[in-house]
């Protein structure tokens, strides 16, 4: 199989390529990551993973194959985004406690101008979590360039999360077994 282009820098997406023993090359290229008003989460989540992988379209050439994703948190209606600083982890983290959210990622396959998209949902719920839990939690981990203020295979994934509904890798960044199978079957492009 010819290497595919993964148009990320998350050390999560790139793990989870390897256990997959997918081969892949990153290119990266800023992009902006705001989108239209009046978008449902699952397609935010699409909008922003498209804007990636139309980015490196243009630096990795049309006859690659780039896969690109973005990871968003939606809790009671409301996108809850990377958190600016510790306070603002702090005070995610709080409110996700002993509560249900939604981790959605937008998963973008792109070759020249042959595209499919797709969005996948996981549900997580917290136990509830003490102030103290959730400030060891960020302070030691530093969680500020993770949606929702956490990474589920982290301590606080492994001691604070009652349940999750869904596939868990979707909740570490990627549905890799849903890319896995795409790419396998040439169900796409």
């Amino acid at each position: 199989m010819e290497p595919i282009i993964l148009a990320s820098q998350s050390p999560r997406r790139k793990q989870l390529l390897e256990w997959a023993e997918l081969p892949f090359e990153v290119i990266v290229s800023e992009t902006d990551e705001s989108y239209p008003d009046g978008l449902s989460p699952e397609a935010i989540a699409i909008h922003i993973a498209r804007n990636k992988a139309l980015a490196v379209l243009a630096k990795a050439g049309p006859d690659k194959t780039i896969l690109a994703a973005d990871t968003i948190v939606v809790q009671d209606s409301r996108i809850i985004g990377k958190p600016a600083d510790r306070a603002d982890a702090i005070a995610i983290l709080s409110s996700l406690s002993g509560k249900a959210h939604t981790v959605i990622t937008g998963v973008v396959l792109r070759r020249g101008a042959v595209e499919e998209a797709f969005a996948d949902a996981t549900t997580v719920v917290f136990h509830p979590l003490t102030p103290e839990q959730i400030s060891f939690y960020v302070d030691q981990y530093r969680p500020y360039d993770k949606a929702g203020a956490y990474a589920i295979q982290e301590w606080i994934g492994v001691t604070g999360i009652a349940s999750i509904n869904g596939d868990f890798y979707n909740v570490m960044g990627l549905p890799v077994s849903r890319v896995v199978q795409m790419l396998g079957t040439g169900d796409w492009g």
